[in-house]
């Protein structure tokens, strides 16, 4: 049995062993003002990883856990080094950042999986330039990658400072994160997508104003995700100074860089969406898998930070899925597609794909009946990023590049049990609820259009809150949409999203949420601390206008009978 190890970021630590076999997402997932793991889906629940050394195969979900990790490690409640059995960037980008513009050097490694799995039954483990030691265990550790990254002259020349102090650090990030991930030059991209710009922790805050003090402008055009107020009306809400100051700030310091203020977490649903082919740079998870997937677009799963430096730059690492050869799907799942399934069964299909393929690009077969379209797709590309760590998925006759499978692909099925056992998982909360979630991620005009007429004119009678970008809610409001749906009683939201919302805004006295948001009602549990009930649109709007979720499960989920 060979075991070997590779040091992705150097240092020195030592600490007990946390260890999980199941990723994290750490927006979402781990509370940066404690270092404790939220996400009430994930094993570790409760625990810190404050002072620990973290293992598991890779992390899953938002790119912002790269916020999040610098902010942990910056207040001294970071792990004490982590270590992966899979290649990863969210987190290990936090980390580059940490050592790079702070000085704070947390060490991250790469084990073998014979190496990774030793390690993890020992109790402690103390990491060396060139060891780990465990006990009687001893793995060597081999450098950082030393591979030759190919520079253009532009490359070479924002480097050495030509396009200013700010560029030449951003380059310096990328030319960092493109040897770890084996990427021998640089791409072009033609846009960025902003994810940063949420205020998941101050250090995305100190990031972001450090840069604007270096001169740092973007060079390709460049949108930004939902951000974590309503930046106009943020005080008129009630929203806290101590919240609304810092995020106003960290959204101020973005547009003052270039970027385009959509505070919007849907950019495909943008007039500047990208074609087939193209070369971007976009984070936000769910807009990746989305712009990979369903566009035919390619872009890494960028993590918040190296967004900001490739927007820039205008360069890219060259690696993941901007290549041919890593957008073949290596799992295919086979779909049991219920008869009459309605719009809920797309964020669940899409939640339950991502636990079955948490590492690798899916083609799912057998959703081409149901003929999705661009609403369904969004719903299964969002819940799809809460579960995996794959920055696409394919769908057989539905996606542009379905025909992308790799020789050896292995298959698995996704059956009407397993939907049945996914409804219960994200349906843990009582029936009688207070709040109803929607736009997770920002509605499309066609859904603001659905739930106005769902609602019929009828007047709420609990909380109703609906997110969506700027763009979106213009068009409602020409069309009179916006007025009808506020007729009903519905507070519509611009700028900020679900996973986003906090308290005022999130009202206080909420028990338990309704929500059709695959994505949020996995997050919204750990992020909100209130219990979640999922289910369809026409389900939460009857929530909306009675109080009360569905008491038992979609008769199109059950196993039909057999005849």
């Amino acid at each position: 049995m060979t075991m070997t190890a590779s040091s992705i970021l150097p240092g020195i630590a030592d600490g007990p062993i946390l260890f999980s076999d199941e990723p994290l997402s750490f927006w979402g997932g781990v509370d940066p003002a404690t270092g404790r793991i939220i996400d009430v889906h994930h094993p570790l629940q409760g625990r810190s990883i404050a002072g620990r050394v973290l293992m598991m195969p890779s992390t899953r979900g938002s790119c912002t856990g790269s916020g999040v990790l610098l902010d942990l490690v910056l207040s001294g409640r970071g792990p004490a080094a982590l270590v992966f059995s899979e290649p990863e960037d969210v987190v290990t980008l936090g980390a580059l950042i940490a050592a790079e513009m702070f000085g704070k050097a947390l060490p991250v490694l790469r084990l073998s999986p014979s190496a990774f799995d030793v390690l993890s039954g020992q109790a402690s483990a103390r990491i060396g330039l060139d060891r780990i030691t465990a006990g009687d265990l001893s793995i060597a550790v081999q450098p950082p990658g030393t591979a030759s990254l190919v520079l253009t002259g532009q490359d070479r020349a924002i480097l050495d400072g030509g396009n200013g102090t700010a560029a030449a650090q951003a380059m310096r990030i990328i030319c960092a994160m493109a040897a770890q991930q084996g990427a021998r030059c640089l791409v072009d991209v033609t846009q960025a997508h902003i994810d940063g710009c949420i205020y998941a922790s101050p250090a995305n805050l100190t990031f972001a104003e450090r840069m604007v003090e270096m001169g740092a402008r973007v060079t390709v055009p460049t949108t930004m995700n939902a951000i974590s107020v309503d930046r106009e009306n943020w005080r008129r809400q009630g929203v806290p100074p101590s919240l609304g100051n810092p995020a106003q700030r960290l959204a101020n310091a973005y547009v003052r860089m270039g970027c385009r203020p959509t505070f919007t977490c849907s950019p495909y649903l943008l007039d500047s969406a990208p074609g087939r082919g193209e070369a971007i740079a976009w984070a936000e998870s769910n807009a990746v898998i989305h712009a990979n997937s369903v566009l035919g677009a390619r872009t890494a799963k960028h993590p918040d930070f190296l967004d900001l430096c490739i927007a820039i730059t205008g360069r890219a690492p060259l690696s993941g899925v901007y290549l041919d050869e890593n957008r073949k799907a290596r799992r295919i799942i086979d779909v049991d597609l219920p008869p009459d399934a309605d719009d809920a069964f797309w964020p669940l299909v899409g939640y339950l794909a991502g636990k079955v393929s948490p590492d690798r690009i899916p083609l799912l077969r057998g959703l081409a009946p149901a003929q999705p379209g661009t609403d369904e797709l969004k719903a299964l590309c969002a819940a799809f990023g809460t579960t995996s760590g794959a920055a696409m998925l394919h769908v057989e006759a539905v996606t542009p590049e379905a025909e992308l499978i790799a020789d050896d692909a292995d298959h698995c099925r996704i059956t009407h049990a397993d939907l049945e056992d996914g409804w219960r998982l994200l349906n843990d909360g009582p029936e009688d609820v207070d709040l109803v979630a929607l736009g997770s991620p920002h509605a499309s005009l066609n859904e603001c259009r659905a739930l106005a007429r769902g609602l019929a004119g009828d007047r709420v009678v609990i909380p109703t809150i609906l997110t969506t970008g700027r763009d979106t809610l213009a068009l409602a409001r020409a069309e009179g949409v916006l007025a009808m749906l506020e007729a009903s009683g519905v507070t519509v939201l611009p700028d900020l999203c679900w996973c986003s919302i906090s308290e005022p805004v999130f009202p206080v006295q909420t028990h338990a949420v309704m929500t059709n948001s695959g994505k949020y009602a996995h997050y919204g549990p750990g992020l909100s601390g209130r219990a979640v009930r999922f289910g369809n649109l026409a389900q939460c709007v009857r929530a909306a206008l009675t109080g009360k979720a569905p008491g038992t499960m979609p008769d199109w989920m059950r196993k039909p009978d057999l005849p």
